[in-house]
C-alpha cells in the first residue's frame, strides 16, 4: 500500500455518524510518549532519531492493530506528499517542515498513527467520525500498553508520563472534537463561547490543529492541561464541555431559523448556486461555501446534495488531493479551475 492508494477512499473521521452528525465532525485522542534514555527529539542528534525509528519498528511487531499498516520516511516525501498528509490529518505541520530523521506510522483504515520523532518520540493517535472519545480510549490504551511491553516509557511516579511541552506531562493524553458551529458564527456568539471555553483551561484550533485558523466554521476544541486528572477525567470533561457547546449551537440554529429564515435560506441557495456555477474557486472559500451547505442539510433547507457528497468534496479538493489526483504539480490558478471542476461534476 502507498499513499496514491488513500486517494480511493475517505478517511474514517470523515464517514458519517448517526450520533450528532450535524454538529460533532470527529473524534480524535492523541497521547505523548518518550524514551527514557534518549533526549527529546529537539535536542536528540540525527543518529539517536535513528535509533528511536529503529526500537519503533520493533515494538510495532507487538500491537496486533499494527499488522496491516504503512510506514513512511518523512524526509523521504514530497511537499506535496507532506501537505497530502497534513489534509488528511495524519501528520502535523511541524512534522512536515522537521522532517529529518522523523516518521509515520499509519493502519490501512486511517484510524490510527503514529508519529516518530515530531515534538515526543512518539505521538499516537486514533480518530473517528462523530462523538467517540470513550470508545477510541478504548482501542488506543490497548496499543499504549502492548507499545509499553516493548518500549522503557519515561515515566515519573510524581508527574506521571515525562514530555517535551509541560502540558502534556501527565498523562500525555489530549482529546479533542471537531465541532461545525455555523449557528454561533452567524450570531456572533462564537467569540463569547469560545472565551468561556479557554477559562475552563480547553483549547480551540483550526480546522488543521496548533497555529492554525478557523475554516469553513470548523473549530477543534481540546484539554490544554493532561497533569492532576485520570483519562477518564479528562475525557469526561471534555464530553461535558462539548454537550454545552453543541445545545448552544442547536440553540443558536433554533434562533436563526425563527427569526431570520429567509436570511439563512439566501446563504445556503447562494452557496450552492456559486459552488455549482464557478469555474474558478480557491479552497477557502469553497470550504467557507461548503458549511452552508452543510447547515442547509442540517436544517432541512436543501435536498439536493448529500453528507457523503460534502464530506468526499471537503477532502478532495485541497491543495495536495487536486495535485495528486492529477499527478502532477498545479499552479494555483490551475488548481482553483481543477476545484471548481470537481464540485460542479459532483453536484
Amino acid at each position: 500500500m502507498n499513499l496514491n492508494d488513500f486517494l480511493k477512499k475517505p478517511p474514517c473521521w470523515l464517514k458519517e455518524s448517526s450520533e450528532s452528525q450535524n454538529i460533532v465532525i470527529s473524534s480524535r485522542i492523541r497521547i505523548a510518549r518518550n524514551l527514557t534514555d534518549i533526549p527529546f527529539p529537539h535536542r536528540a542528534s540525527l543518529a539517536q532519531k535513528e535509533e528511536i525509528i529503529r526500537r519503533f519498528l520493533e515494538a510495532k511487531d507487538n500491537v496486533e492493530r499494527f499488522k496491516e499498516s504503512v510506514f513512511f520516511r518523512i524526509d523521504e516525501l514530497s511537499h506535496v506528499d507532506k501537505q497530502f498528509l497534513i489534509e488528511r490529518h495524519l501528520i502535523s505541520p511541524d512534522l512536515a517542515q522537521n522532517s529529518k530523521g522523523a516518521a509515520l506510522l499509519v493502519t490501512c483504515d486511517e484510524l490510527i498513527s503514529v508519529m516518530v520523532n515530531e515534538e515526543d518520540h512518539f505521538r499516537i493517535q486514533i480518530l473517528s467520525a462523530g462523538a467517540q472519545l470513550k470508545n477510541l480510549w478504548y482501542q488506543l490504551n490497548s496499543i499504549d500498553d502492548k507499545l509499553s511491553e516493548k518500549l522503557n516509557f519515561a515515566f515519573s511516579k510524581e508527574w506521571g508520563y515525562l514530555t517535551a511541552c509541560p502540558t502534556n506531562v501527565g498523562t500525555g493524553l489530549r482529546g479533542s472534537v471537531m465541532l461545525h458551529l455555523p449557528g454561533l458564527v452567524l450570531l456572533k456568539r462564537i467569540n463569547k463561547v469560545l472565551h468561556a471555553i479557554s477559562k475552563l483551561s480547553f483549547n480551540t484550533r483550526g480546522l488543521f490543529g496548533e497555529g492554525t485558523q478557523a475554516i469553513g466554521n470548523l473549530f477543534q476544541i481540546s484539554n490544554q492541561i493532561s497533569l492532576g486528572q485520570s483519562e477518564s477525567d479528562i475525557l469526561d470533561n471534555i464530553e461535558g464541555v462539548i454537550k454545552q457547546v453543541t445545545e448552544q449551537e442547536l440553540s443558536a440554529r433554533e434562533h436563526l431559523l425563527k427569526t431570520q429564515r429567509m436570511f439563512i435560506e439566501d446563504k445556503v441557495w447562494r452557496a450552492y448556486g456559486i459552488l455549482k456555477n464557478s469555474r474558478i474557486i480557491n479552497s477557502q472559500e469553497a470550504l467557507e461555501l461548503f458549511s452552508m451547505l452543510r447547515l442547509g442539510l442540517d436544517l432541512g433547507i436543501i435536498k439536493k446534495v448529500s453528507y457523503a457528497d460534502l464530506n468526499e468534496l471537503f477532502l478532495i479538493i485541497q491543495p495536495a488531493h487536486l495535485q495528486k489526483k492529477e499527478g502532477r504539480i498545479l499552479s494555483a490558478q490551475e488548481r482553483d479551475i481543477k476545484r471548481a471542476e470537481l464540485i460542479r461534476s459532483k453536484l
